[in-house]
């Protein structure tokens, strides 16, 4: 899991000076959101078309894979493609001005760390278009929107499963604000064309899970999140909690300031790509509550029992024993 560690952590630098202009404003367009959705393909069509470049089939052979996980690989690099000009034509059509590529920085240095960024950023993507539905205003956008998440959502299943991790461990996915987003993808954008359009977003202060953590982390783990850079301080006689993110409400749980950062326990009900943001609100997590994050850890996978299926078998006893996320 060397690996996926790395990839973690590459979340976690950031180019925040350098990435693009960005405006907070008291209301979103539905081209606001189809901006922010292109700058984020853009980075994925960026990573996939780079990392291709970089590592050839036989690459990927001496890495352990084949030629048909090559081709499939090819085939997210054609989808995130066709992902931008998309979103450039419904945005040229709606007579608006599309944001263009950035220049990136992945920090990627061969195949193993290319699949294991690739995982995390789908995931990402995931989390991004579920958390961006809701705002969403015209039903002809949030069909596109939901169209594009479930191919996301495939990409991902299929890296984790030939990455040796459970392609589909929770019941639901976490959907993430398009502040929390930008704040993961901020971290490999350099610059950015002045032309583009200023977004109505902003990158919190980043959170990064401590580099030597051995992943997965297991429910019941103690894990040290580090505040590169700057010190987190609450107001005095105020508790800094750690909001672990699910689609049914946060999760609070104490953080202990320690050197660099906080300490933090991982509670039940979470496994697979897990987000994590600090607050001094153990009631609700929104943008004007998180004072940092998201940092993104992998979450062990729960046990799951053999089952062996019967005719006329209680499915409430199927369901407690397939999902114990809600025991």
């Amino acid at each position: 899991m060397f690996f996926l560690q790395a990839a973690i952590a590459l979340f976690s630098v950031g180019f925040v000076a350098a990435a693009p202009a960005v405006e907070k404003r008291a209301a979103i367009t539905d081209v606001d959101i189809l901006n922010y959705a292109l700058t984020l393909e853009h980075l994925e069509d960026t990573f996939y078309r780079q990392g291709l470049a970089n590592f050839t089939q036989d690459d990927f052979a001496k890495a352990g894979y084949d030629a048909t996980f090559y081709g499939n690989v090819q085939k997210l690099s054609i989808d995130e493609g066709t992902h931008v000009s998309f979103l450039t034509s419904a945005l040229k059509a709606a007579g608006a001005t599309p944001v263009s590529a950035c220049s990136y920085s992945f920090g990627v240095t061969d195949v193993a760390s290319f699949l294991a960024t690739a995982s995390i950023l789908e995931g990402v993507g995931v989390s991004a278009y579920l958390g961006a539905a809701a705002d969403i205003m015209s039903k002809t956008y949030l069909t596109a929107a939901g169209s594009i998440l479930t191919v996301e959502a495939r990409h991902s299943s299929y890296l984790r499963a030939n990455l040796k991790e459970a392609p589909f461990p929770q019941p639901f996915d976490a959907p993430l604000t398009l502040d929390e987003v930008y704040s993961l993808a901020s971290g490999f954008i350099k610059s950015c064309p002045s032309s583009n359009p200023s977004l109505p977003i902003k990158s919190f202060p980043k959170l990064q899970l401590a580099p030597a953590t051995a992943v997965p982390v297991a429910p019941g783990t103690t894990v040290t999140l580090l505040t590169p850079g700057y010190t987190l301080k609450a107001d005095k006689g105020a508790q800094i909690y750690a909001a672990f993110i699910a689609v049914t409400g946060p999760t609070f749980v104490p953080a202990r300031h320690v050197n660099g950062g906080f300490s933090v326990t991982l509670p039940k009900g979470f496994a697979g790509q897990t987000y994590v943001v600090l607050t001094t609100c153990n009631e609700s997590v929104s943008d004007d509550t998180i004072a940092a994050g998201p940092a993104i850890l992998e979450a062990e996978l729960a046990k799951v029992y053999n089952l062996i299926v019967v005719s006329g078998i209680d499915i409430n006893s199927v369901v407690s024993h397939v999902n114990p996320f809600f025991s």
